[in-house]
């Protein structure tokens, strides 16, 4: 078995594919559903966030691993399998393994270093868990990935100024207030934020009242706005996260009023349509101040802004094409310990696997011995029964023969899992049964067996 990515981002899809691309809730379950049961899949996990949808599997086939992946997606998404195949990307064994422990650090994000992904990688990890499509192969290198990324915000200075698409977004949106509409090129210094002054005296309206949306509201408290306001369908959830910051609520019902008053609007609810068509922005526009910006963070997927908002007079549109141009201010240092420490990981993962693939090797030999061990000591028994040999004096003759068997075996095996462990150790198991005349099919039935165990405890979690 081994391990397959397929998947796109933005680094290989443009936004009006992954919006389309995006599948939560009910939709990603099915797909979950779906995939574990191709032929050639023994589990999986899906990460699916707003820049990027990947498909992680353990495969017996790669070609057949690869085209049922790709069918499902098209299928689930609705896109095309010829427009989807050309955004995606696939990486297998190694590769596949590698690209996990780069996503789960921040290298592969949108902004790079963001604080977000850790958390949708354990979201995808604990989803397929409550399906049942996650089992102890995916699991382990799932473990693997969220250490490796813990390590990196721990061991380096990737996550030191908490930037997230939230914050980026607000230091691009802080530019843009002072700025002619299209004008981007500087952007508000991150380490900024969480001075006062950037947003002092403005108005900012958060629409929406998930994760993202919780995090847009501290970001703007802490920046300095002079009222945050929250607009959501469930007015209870607004007034929560109003609460927090001390700000005010607002109705989708009265979301143009809502814009109309506000200086920046950060929408992020993912709610599948266009909350913020051109039509409201038009009318919105009629009610205000000519030459006063207006700046609309889009950080949905699918988008909840019209793209066709961002060509208004006096608007300034920010979506996540924009955010992907951004690098996030993280130095080549700061990457490079990052790329270190997923190497150093990587490294310690195929060194644990290559040693696991000789254990039912070893065991079997185990086995053998021990099954010689009992057919000897059963005849040397009867032989000494006859010469009147008392049953304490046999039991400790069968304890010596076990011992002198299993001194005898011990240095052997354990030198076997260590040279298993390097890059060219897979021939050591292969040398160990045919030295000990090792049958392929009792080395299988191990495997077999671990593989049931694993099933059955599972099952009782």
């Amino acid at each position: 078995m081994s391990v397959l990515v397929v998947g796109l981002s933005h680094k290989s899809a443009p936004v009006s594919v992954l919006e389309r691309a995006a599948v939560s809730g009910d939709t990603l379950g099915k797909l979950l559903h779906d995939i574990a049961h191709l032929p050639d899949i023994a589990e999986t996990f899906v990460i699916s966030t707003c820049n990027r949808v990947e498909v992680y599997a353990e495969v017996d086939r790669f070609h057949s691993g690869v085209a049922g992946v790709c069918e499902l997606l098209s299928r689930h998404s609705g896109i095309p399998a010829s427009e989807l195949t050309s955004c995606l990307y696939v990486h297998y064994e190694d590769r596949a393994v590698q690209h996990l422990l780069a996503v789960s650090s921040g290298l592969e994000s949108v902004v790079v270093g963001e604080d977000q992904i850790l958390g949708q990688v354990r979201s995808a990890l604990k989803l397929a868990g409550d399906h049942g499509t996650l089992g102890r192969s995916l699991r382990d290198l799932g473990r693997l990935a969220l250490r490796a990324g813990k390590r990196a915000r721990a061991e380096t200075g990737i996550d030191r100024l908490g930037l997230s698409l939230v914050s980026v977004g607000i230091g691009l949106a802080v530019a843009g207030l002072g700025s002619a509409p299209g004008d981007l090129a500087e952007t508000e210094p991150a380490e900024k934020l969480n001075e006062k002054q950037v947003l002092a005296g403005r108005h900012v309206l958060v629409v929406g009242a998930g994760a993202m949306s919780g995090l847009a509201v501290a970001s703007a408290a802490r920046a300095g706005a002079a009222v945050v306001t929250v607009a959501n369908r469930t007015r209870a959830k607004a007034e929560r996260l109003a609460a927090g910051v001390d700000g005010a609520v607002a109705d989708l019902t009265d979301l143009p009023a809502a814009i109309a008053a506000a200086d920046l609007v950060i929408s992020c609810t993912g709610a599948g349509t266009m909350l913020i068509t051109e039509e409201i922005v038009r009318g919105v526009l009629a009610e205000r101040r000519p030459g006063h910006h207006l700046v609309l963070l889009d950080l949905a997927m699918p988008r909840d802004v019209a793209p066709a908002v961002g060509d208004l007079p006096d608007v300034i549109l920010i979506g996540m094409d924009e955010l992907s141009g951004t690098g996030g201010g993280v130095g080549a240092s700061e990457l490079a310990a990052v790329r270190a420490i997923v190497e150093e990981e990587f490294a310690a993962y195929g060194s644990a696997v290559r040693a696991a693939r000789v254990t039912p090797t070893v065991v079997a030999l185990r086995a053998k011995a021990a099954t010689v061990v009992d057919a000897e000591l059963s005849r040397l028994a009867g032989r000494l029964s006859e010469e009147g040999v008392s049953g304490h004096a046999l039991e400790e003759v069968a304890q010596t023969v076990r011992r002198v068997v299993d001194k005898l075996l011990h240095a052997p095996t354990v030198r076997v899992k260590e040279l298993a462990s390097s890059p060219d150790g897979e021939g050591y198991a292969a040398a160990l049964r045919v030295l000990f005349d090792l049958d392929q099919r009792a080395v299988d039935a191990v495997t077999c067996a671990e593989v049931d165990s694993q099933v059955v405890m599972e099952g009782n979690q």
